[in-house]
């Protein structure tokens, strides 16, 4: 995966909680783009958490999972925190740090218990917060007389194109972001319905983020 490609993360930091067989389980999230921000935020919810009789953890840094740990505090190895890496993995998540809390209730859950316990309480926990896809995308300005505003202005909200900015004056000034790999067909577009009277600029480049409104991660 080169450096400029989309990818998907969690929506923001956020929390949940669980409860299985009368052990708690906290998951917390967060979004860490260097294994310094990851370390920072697991020891973070560590000292949070310090009365916990586990705070287990695992990260996936990089769009090519360049960077992984995880660990098990404690936990029979392999019960923890690799599962949750793999959960991490599985729904193609990058950059984020997940520490999840135990707090044992007595009842033992046995390894198999273990692995679905720490699992779920990952995937409950990113279906709760949510995910976004970060797409790389150009500012594209261009300019629109008056009478040929309405056609445009149905065009981008009809093909749901971000629209940045629109100035009025002695025309109309319209900014968009458009996908990297899109552009060209974009102006293509646009210089038909403007009859060919439309002349683009680049503004800058940046990763806009778009809600995944579905949860078959898997499928992606």
């Amino acid at each position: 995966m080169s450096e400029k490609e989309n990818y998907l993360t969690i929506k923001n930091a956020g929390k949940h909680e669980i409860i299985i067989k009368r052990s708690k389980f906290i998951a917390s999230l967060a979004r860490t783009s260097s294994v310094e921000a990851a370390n920072e935020f697991i020891a973070q919810t560590k000292k949070k958490y310090r009365d916990a009789t586990h705070n287990t953890f695992a990260y996936t840094i990089g769009k090519n999972d360049d960077q992984v740990k995880a660990s098990d505090n404690g936990e029979p190895s392999g019960t923890a925190g690799v599962p949750e890496l793999k959960v991490l993995q599985l729904m193609k998540l990058k950059n984020v740090t997940v520490v999840v809390t135990r707090y044992f209730g007595g009842i033992k859950l046995g390894a198999g218990g273990l692995i679905r316990a720490y699992s779920n309480s990952v995937t409950q926990a990113v279906e709760n917060i949510g995910v976004v896809k970060r797409v790389l995308q150009q500012e594209l300005n261009f300019h629109v007389a008056y009478n040929r505003f309405d056609k445009i202005n149905h065009y981008l909200k009809e093909n749901k194109i971000f629209i940045n900015n629109t100035n009025y004056g002695i025309d109309i000034k319209i900014s968009v972001f458009i996908d990297e790999d899109k552009q060209e067909s974009f102006k293509k577009k646009l210089i038909n319905l403007l009859a060919g009277k439309v002349d683009f600029t680049k503004g800058e480049e940046r990763y806009n983020e778009i809600p995944v409104a579905d949860h078959n991660y898997h499928e992606k």
